[in-house]
């Protein structure tokens, strides 16, 4: 992985996007993710932006613990690919549950900032 100033903020981003989940941060989430995010659950869900933080906001997701180890970024013009992993501790509808997924997260470059434009996770195998 470079270690370029555009993947040490697409980094920065990834940490702070993880972190407002876990703190409920709306505000954080709302400035990080794009307008047009396609966010995909492991459940084979997917929610728009507004359906997303909808669901963070009413607590349908309460986010206790998350990791985000990086295996690689790769940065294309105005776009960012993150490959790793996420595993975490929440509360879906209120029902404690642990997840570990193969994530992959797509940046945009919009105005100057990275945006969450998509995020898909792949369960592991059995």
């Amino acid at each position: 992985m470079s270690d370029s100033a555009d993947v040490r903020a697409v980094l920065a981003a990834e940490d702070r996007r993880y972190r407002a989940m876990q703190d409920g941060d709306l505000t954080t989430l709302d400035e990080l993710c794009a307008d047009g995010l396609s966010y995909a659950h492991s459940s084979g869900a997917r929610d728009t932006k507004a359906q997303y933080l909808e669901k963070v906001r009413s607590g349908y997701y309460v986010y206790r613990r998350i990791d985000h180890p990086v295996e690689r970024v790769d940065v294309v013009g105005d776009t960012a690919i993150v490959v790793g992993r996420m595993t975490a501790d929440l509360e879906v509808r209120g029902t404690p549950k642990t997840i570990d997924n193969l994530a992959l997260a797509v940046w945009t470059r919009a105005s100057g900032n990275w945006e969450l434009l998509a995020y898909a996770p792949t369960a592991l195998p059995g």
